[in-house]
């Protein structure tokens, strides 16, 4: 097994509902939660995160592609919003990404384009299986670097 990113992704949280700092390779942000679930909303929620991180592969793969092409198609957008039902006991997860050519893009480009954007990693990532696994441990079995950090500092 080989881990996707060379160093995880840290995070941590202290006594403020529910600040938690978040490191990751180059820096380090807050998330938190909005005021209705109690939070101070000081940065974006798990949901946002999510979102945003469709978003931004659904866009950089296009960009990718666009760019491999030599297609003049300077600028696209893209809204992305879920929503969750239960059916037959098992909770479903939608997850709806709206594109936006800014540019005239032909209808053979329009077609690979969807196609593409379908087919970044991380919607491929959701549409397979996925095994979360919990590894708990204590004081002396956290990194020192973790314990030292106040996680409302930036």
């Amino acid at each position: 097994m080989q881990y996707k990113m060379a160093n995880p992704v840290k995070g941590t949280i202290g006594e403020i509902k529910y600040r938690c700092r978040i490191e990751w390779r180059n820096g380090a942000f807050v998330a938190d939660e909005p005021p209705s679930a109690g939070g101070q909303d000081e940065g974006p929620d798990p949901f946002t995160l999510f979102l945003s991180s469709v978003v931004s592969c659904t866009l950089a793969t296009l960009r990718m592609y666009i760019d491999r092409k030599g297609w003049n198609i300077p600028n696209i957008a893209m809204n992305a919003n879920m929503y969750q039902v239960t059916r037959n006991g098992q909770l479903v997860t939608h997850v709806d990404k709206d594109l936006y050519f800014l540019s005239p893009v032909s209808a053979e480009q329009r077609e690979k384009l969807v196609s593409i954007a379908k087919a970044c990693p991380v919607s491929r990532l959701l549409e397979g299986d996925i095994i979360l696994t919990t590894l708990v441990g204590e004081g002396a079995d956290v990194a020192p670097e973790m314990l030292a950090r106040n996680p409302i500092d930036s």
